[in-house]
């Protein structure tokens, strides 16, 4: 039987790879993992953890100018955002060193160095090489942009955490949530922003209820938010500021143009083609249900796989992995009813099945919608509305989507992604009480379907 260094060797410490390296260790495996960055990836480092802070710190100004109509009465205010940088850098600081500490309590090996497969069986880091049973992929994606003149102007949302002040005016390009949620960030901070989408609407891949929504409130809070919008080229003026010119010819001045127009996993020069193993032309690598890809020791998990790119996502990929691999217990990741959720302002929760997504895949549904003005507003005069919307299969009256546009929308979605994991029909929604008054009891109140 073959000798080797490592039963498992992972190439990339994210949120995938960390949790499988550890379950790996808890199940007596020897694990190294090999990270050339910080540890926990994306989200960790320049996704989830520090967008969600900056999405919290955003909207303070709305709460501020809110909290008049409820008799606080404020001062001048403003915001310093070195101040909120240094803060949010204070604490991935420490969740790097809680990731540390994870994986050296579970006995694995930590490896500071860009890592590539130089054969099977074998992986070299900074001239050492160390062979394993089986290497595991989890080294995640990174931001793209478009081949245009004057791209080299522009920033990614990586650099976004690392500005050194708040740019006045900024143009963010893309229709994805990463878009999304910056437009919103940049906009509750203060600056003027003009988001470009070269679609008809953004969000592609959510309910379309509640995109248009989505668009509707963004417009309403003060972002230039323009379809069918794409920039030909960018310039940078004299005076140093830049200049975005569209194809249609128009031109958009801004301090800052942030590009998120998607990410490609970071395949290249990884040794894959070494040892046989195959890439899509985007650069992802394609697995079985199991995670193994065309060569029977290689293993892929989380954004590099082009699956279902969420963090819980990858974690859940990598648990699967280590029972697999050393549980006794081969596991496949199941990907149906993933919740989630978009941090714009107002937040998007989902999951299931979109309307467009229910009608394609049964005969009939039951559509439940409802949009209101949250009680909290009735004070403050805002006309921001809630949207809530339940998907019915109507022959066995199962929900199998659900969808909200407002505040809390992930929070409360969370807990509907159990019901709908658990099978719940509408009339088990209808037989529970709802907790009033909250704008989540909107759920398990709505008695009558749309109009087919």
């Amino acid at each position: 039987m073959a000798s080797y260094d490592f039963d498992l060797f992972t190439i990339g410490a994210g949120s995938g790879g960390v949790r499988a390296s550890r379950m790996s260790a808890s199940h007596g495996a020897r694990v190294a993992v090999a990270e050339e960055r910080d540890l926990g990836g994306t989200c960790v480092n320049v996704g989830c953890i520090p967008k969600k802070l900056l999405v919290y710190a955003s909207a303070f100004g709305g709460d501020f100018e809110d909290a008049g109509a409820y008799g606080w009465r404020l001062g001048a205010r403003s915001h310093d955002w070195p101040t909120l940088v240094a803060n949010k850098d204070q604490e991935i600081a420490r969740l790097n060193g809680v990731y540390a500490g994870l994986l050296d309590a579970a006995g694995v090996t930590r490896i500071e160095g860009r890592a590539r497969i130089v054969g099977p069986h074998n992986v070299e880091v900074a001239g050492q090489r160390y062979s394993a049973r089986h290497i595991l992929l989890a080294v995640g994606g990174w931001p793209r942009r478009p081949e245009i003149s004057g791209i080299e102007h522009t920033i990614t949302s990586n650099e976004a955490f690392h500005l050194e002040s708040l740019p006045r005016r900024v143009v963010v390009v893309g229709g994805g949530y990463i878009a999304v949620e910056f437009a919103g960030i940049f906009a509750g901070l203060g600056a003027e922003v003009v988001q470009l989408y070269r679609g008809p609407l953004f969000l592609r891949g959510f309910d379309d209820d509640v995109r248009t929504g989505l668009a509707t409130e963004m417009r309403a809070s003060g972002v230039d938010l323009r379809f069918d919008a794409n920039p030909a080229r960018i310039e940078r003026s004299d005076d140093g500021s830049l200049v975005a010119e569209l194809e249609d010819g128009e031109r958009v001045c801004a301090d800052a143009v942030l590009y998120a127009t998607g990410r490609a996993p970071l395949t290249a020069d990884l040794g894959l083609e070494s040892v046989g193993v195959e890439v899509r032309e985007n650069g992802s690598i394609p697995v079985d249900a199991y995670s193994r890809t065309s060569v029977e020791d290689i293993w892929a998990i989380g954004d590099v796989t082009d699956r279902l790119n969420l963090t819980p996502v990858a974690i859940h990929e990598g648990m699967c992995l280590a029972a697999t691999l050393f549980g006794g217990t081969p596991t496949a990741p199941v990907h149906d009813n993933v919740p989630s959720a978009v941090f714009s302002q107002p937040e998007i929760g989902s999951v299931g099945l979109t309307e467009a997504q229910a009608r394609q895949r049964y005969p009939e549904i039951d559509v439940y919608r409802s949009s209101f003005r949250e009680l909290r507003h009735t004070l403050t005069g805002r006309e921001q509305k809630t949207l809530m919307k339940l998907l019915v299969e109507r022959a066995s009256q199962r929900v199998v989507g659900v969808h909200m546009l407002g505040a809390h929308a992930g929070e409360i979605v969370q807990g509907l992604a159990v019901a709908l994991q658990c099978g719940a029909t509408k009339a088990q929604f209808d037989a529970t009480i709802g907790i009033h008054p909250t704008a989540a009891e909107e759920f398990v109140t709505m008695r009558e379907p749309v109009a087919d």
